[in-house]
């Protein structure tokens, strides 16, 4: 098994969302201490972030979150919900002969659903970190969580990968 770690949507602007049930500040220190537990274990980090399409000058916060992204990252700029539409990072994961992907970042419902269906369907195994990811309202992150990511891969949480 080769994993890559798939960071989606660690932006200010996202970041300073009223999430739950996990805070913005607390979902990024987690994808923190994740980033750092791939990089010391040879394992790629990928980091997503979305651009409005349409738009001449993007909002304020549009930026990838200080101090995030580390030489040899890889970063991904998509102009959709999910990080395949429209972008190399099939071709990317490709070259690094990745075959499964697990998933933190933000939002649960959003970016990360969707990158992970679409990372299904081109054949990748896939894993979350639950507390490592935040939705607009807890009670559909919970539902999201519990009831859809056991259907297409393993959940867990970030003591499972960050455990020495």
């Amino acid at each position: 098994m080769n994993s890559a770690l798939i960071l989606v949507d660690l932006m200010p602007r996202i970041i300073a969302l009223p999430l739950a049930p996990h805070s913005g500040d607390e979902v990024l220190e987690r994808c923190r201490r994740l980033a750092e537990t791939f990089r010391a274990g040879g394992r790629p980090v990928v980091l997503v972030r979305v651009d409005r399409p349409n738009v001449a000058e993007q909002p304020p916060g549009s930026g990838f979150a200080d101090g995030l992204v580390r030489p040899g990252d890889v970063t991904v700029v998509k102009r959709a919900v999910g990080a395949f539409q429209g972008t190399d990072l099939h071709d990317r994961l490709g070259e690094l002969g990745v075959d499964t992907l697990v998933f933190a970042g933000l939002v649960t419902t959003m970016g990360v659903e969707s990158t992970a269906r679409a990372a299904s369907d081109h054949g990748y195994e896939v894993e979350f970190v639950a507390d490592a990811m935040s939705g607009f309202a807890a009670d559909e992150h919970e539902f999201t969580v519990e009831r859809i990511f056991p259907r297409f891969g393993e959940v867990r949480d970030t003591a499972a990968y960050t455990r020495t």
